[in-house]
């Protein structure tokens, strides 16, 4: 513990990085305060009781949003459209050519493409609002146009309006600013969780089996304490691939010669295959809550409580496992590293440059995503698997979450490192 408060004290002394923290905790506690501010004819009990049904995106939409959904705050939709402006940007740079010359190009490309995400961001928050106001009828007292403007550009702008915050953090803050904006949400929901195990606790009590209630929180916190340790190690993990690059005489001075190696990261897909699979699952249970809530139809109920059934578990992790591979496979180009590798006079000791050697890095980069897959896999079923054996419904600590504040902590500790490591200060990671 002294290892962590050791560089804040330092980080705090030094007046340029105390100005950031500040600067980043006045931006979020602006943030937090939007999270109470109501949309005009919106109401939260019915997005409330609509989440306590079915849970899924929407139950994913309120951890997000820190609550946000179920107060029906101008921050309802989160900062959802972004990620998926993000991810479906991303996607369209490794699928179009022109694209992934101009995230090439230096500062000015990335610029243009961030000033493109946006646009979509504004453009997916208008039809997110658009749905969301033709499916919760039942959450708005007066269907009108002016209500429909209001609502959608209520939802739209607030979204916006975070998706600025996030930009200010960025740039006079310390740290990933929509990053820490989502970390911030997720640790708010920690008194809710807290309060949920005393519940369980006096639940038991109030039967006379006081020792199994306190049995089963303890095993439950035993248990978020031990998958935050696994995650962050594998987080931290990477496969070091070693590259040796030959010397080369220049005039009267040698250079290279020098050896190095290319370090890939276990989990490189994070939390993408799990949103992926998410939303994919979400999305039948969604459309019927939205169309059709009060449905009799079994059919159209077993797909809305389907997240309740054994296979959902399976299903679940057999998605995220193709995700996994799926998005790995698009973000990390192999033949691209080994021509790099061979433009720079560099090699892989003991394989051949070309060919062998991008079949030597796709070769190891199936076996470290492997094991990615089916941590990815575990973290996401791990929250279901405990509501089947203790019963305890809504578990806090999903997948997704745990990947988002492990990793958030962690860059954002790096970041800290990295200013405290430029004035001689020792840092959280040794």
């Amino acid at each position: 513990m002294e290892s962590v408060i050791a560089p804040l004290k330092s980080a705090w002394k030094i007046a340029d990085l105390r100005k950031k923290i500040l600067a980043t905790l006045l931006l979020l506690l602006v943030y937090r305060i939007g999270v109470y501010i109501p949309v005009p004819g919106l109401s939260g009990s019915v997005l409330a009781e609509m989440v306590g049904k079915q849970g899924g995106l929407f139950g994913f939409m309120d951890i997000i949003g820190g609550g946000a959904f179920t107060k029906a705050s101008i921050f309802a939709m989160s900062i959802t459209p972004y990620i998926n402006a993000s991810i479906i940007m991303q996607l369209l740079t490794i699928a179009i050519p022109a694209l992934e010359r101009m995230q090439k190009e230096g500062e000015e490309g990335r610029k243009k493409l961030a000033q493109w995400v946006r646009y979509g961001t504004v453009v997916l928050g208008f039809v997110e609002a658009t749905f969301m106001y033709i499916g919760f009828s039942g959450a708005i007292t007066h269907r009108n146009v002016l209500s429909y403007l209001t609502i959608t550009f209520a939802l739209t702008a607030g979204t916006a309006f975070i998706m600025w915050l996030g930009e200010q953090i960025n740039e006079y803050g310390i740290g990933n600013g929509i990053s820490l904006i989502i970390f911030v949400n997720i640790i708010s929901r920690g008194p809710a969780a807290f309060s949920a195990l005393v519940n369980i606790v006096k639940g038991y009590a109030n039967q006379g089996q006081l020792a199994v209630g306190l049995l089963i929180v303890i095993a439950i916190a035993a248990v978020f304490v031990a998958v935050i340790m696994f995650v962050i190690y594998v987080t931290q993990a990477e496969r070091r691939i070693p590259v040796q690059y030959a010397k080369r005489v220049v005039g009267r001075k040698m250079y290279g010669g020098q050896s190095t190696h290319i370090p890939m990261k276990v989990n490189v897909a994070g939390v993408v295959p799990i949103i992926f699979a998410m939303s994919i699952l979400a999305f039948f249970p969604t459309i019927i809550g939205l169309l059709a809530p009060n449905t009799t139809n079994k059919f159209l109920l077993s797909l809305v409580n389907f997240h309740s059934n054994p296979l959902y578990m399976l299903i679940m992790a057999l998605l995220v496992l193709f995700f996994t591979f799926f998005y790995t496979i698009m973000v990390f180009n192999p033949v691209e590293l080994a021509n790099n590798i061979r433009k720079n006079g560099g090699f892989i000791p003991g394989i051949r440059p070309g060919k062998p050697t991008s079949d030597y890095i796709t070769k190891v980069l199936n076996r470290i995503t492997w094991f990615g897959a089916f941590f990815l896999a575990l973290v996401t079923v791990l929250p279901s698997l405990l509501e089947l054996i203790t019963g305890v419904k809504n578990m806090w600590f999903g997948g997704t979450s745990l990947l988002i504040m492990v990793g958030v902590a962690l860059d954002t500790m790096k970041q800290i490192e990295s200013q405290l490591m430029m004035r001689h200060y020792k840092g959280f990671l040794e």
